[in-house]
């Protein structure tokens, strides 16, 4: 008998696409043999969805969901575009987002191995299995994302390309400013930051950026050569860094601008807390 290790349960996940868990105690029950522990998932009625693991899923989609717990967003890649808009796919992201949403799991091996709540029957990612059998490709659910609520924060979510892109924007100042996190949200989507402010901005970045800078302006006096390069870094936070952006609905304002007149407006104290933007494939 081999004893099973991490690197046989993660070879027979990517081998079936079944969860960590459900892999593991495959390989346990089969004495560590991986041909065996895959046709005893088979057995186990997810034969069709090992039979289509190999193939490549570049496709999908992006749902989201909420409930009153959590907000949720959730990637399921798929074979083909054509499958990634039918509506039994659309269900299935639909169905895994609100349990994620409902349930809010640590991770997404958590979220595969929990009861579907249609169908307590079957896991998700037997449910999973289901849907490859009925679509006839490989489906996988590639990641998943919980952002708890609460009375501090204000999220919202903005879907765009029919699901392809979806960015997320977190407030602090308490609930009420869902509308206004997805107008900035939308923002995300159109304008792609990579980093919230300039304190997020990594040391070895910000070194890149002031050494290409220093380079384009070598012969200069110093004093100027300094200015010269102090306005091509905030002409790079302008650009990278959400808060300091353009704002896409009035560019003659920066985002931070933004939400300090919201802010003042409501008399609130609201910041942005985080963003996020994920592409399929991303």
């Amino acid at each position: 008998m081999s004893k099973v290790t991490a690197e046989m349960v993660k070879e027979l996940r990517e081998r079936t696409g079944v969860g960590m868990g459900k892999c593991k105690e495959a390989l346990d029950a089969c004495g560590g043999e991986m041909e065996k522990a895959i046709d005893h998932l088979r057995k186990a009625g997810m034969a069709s969805a090992v039979k289509k693991e190999g193939r490549d899923v570049n496709e999908g989609l992006i749902g989201h969901s909420e409930s009153n717990a959590a907000v949720s967003l959730v990637e399921v890649n798929s074979e083909t575009d054509f499958v990634a808009q039918n509506d039994r796919f659309k269900q299935f992201i639909k169905d895994v987002a609100q349990d994620a949403a409902d349930t809010t799991p640590a991770s997404l091996d958590a979220l595969l191995g929990q009861t579907f709540s249609k169908d307590s029957s079957v896991t998700i990612d037997q449910y999973r299995a289901l849907t490859v059998q009925s679509l006839g490709e490989n489906i996988r659910i590639k990641r998943m994302l919980v952002m708890p609520k609460s009375q501090d924060v204000s999220i919202g979510v903005y879907s765009h390309m029919n699901g392809k892109i979806v960015t997320a924007v977190t407030l602090t100042g308490g609930q009420g400013n869902e509308a206004f996190a997805r107008e900035l949200a939308m923002h995300v989507a159109a304008e792609s930051p990579d980093f919230l402010n300039p304190e997020e901005v990594p040391a070895d970045v910000k070194a890149r950026e002031e050494d290409i800078a220093r380079e384009q302006v070598k012969g200069k006096p110093a004093n100027i050569a300094d200015k010269i390069v102090e306005g091509k870094i905030k002409a790079y936070y302008d650009q990278a860094c959400f808060v300091c952006q353009k704002y896409i609905k009035d560019n003659s304002m920066s985002v931070a601008e933004v939400v300090a007149a919201e802010a003042k407006k409501l008399g609130k104290n609201i910041t942005v807390q985080s963003f996020k933007r994920w592409k399929v494939g991303g």
